[in-house]
């Protein structure tokens, strides 16, 4: 069974940073794009940043370019989310998930999409003080 484990969150200041690690096991990580979503109080869940299974293709919402960055090993079938520069408005549950298709070529938005993406975590909880 497909198991996806988040760490790495927490409390912390504006201005910030946090690294989240999601540990994915029983799927041959390598050959799987990984995404981060996020679903803050209240709000919808929201795409965050995606990475092809050929770890060259990344994509990021507007609202974390520059300060996110999204990395895998997949010796360590592990993807990273390296976060910067935290907002408040980072504050959120953060969710890890696996693509449902084996060495995708789809079009660029469809990585930004919840249903391109089979397998989730149990989410980590962000929380940025002003």
């Amino acid at each position: 069974q497909v198991q996806l484990v988040e760490s790495g969150g927490g409390l912390v200041q504006t201005g910030g940073s946090l690294r989240l690690s999601c540990v994915v096991s029983d799927l041959t990580f390598s050959s799987y794009g990984m995404g981060w979503f996020r679903r803050a109080p209240g709000k919808e869940r929201e795409f965050v940043a995606a990475i092809r299974w050929n770890g060259v293709n990344i994509y990021y919402v507007d609202s974390v370019k520059g300060r996110f960055t999204i990395s895998r090993d997949n010796a360590k079938n592990t993807v990273y989310l390296q976060m910067n520069n935290l907002k408040p408005e980072d504050t959120a549950v953060y969710y890890c998930a696996a693509e449902r298709l084996r060495n995708s070529a789809e079009p660029n938005n469809y990585y930004r999409a919840a249903q391109a993406y089979a397998y989730w975590g149990q989410g980590t909880q962000v929380t940025v003080s002003s």
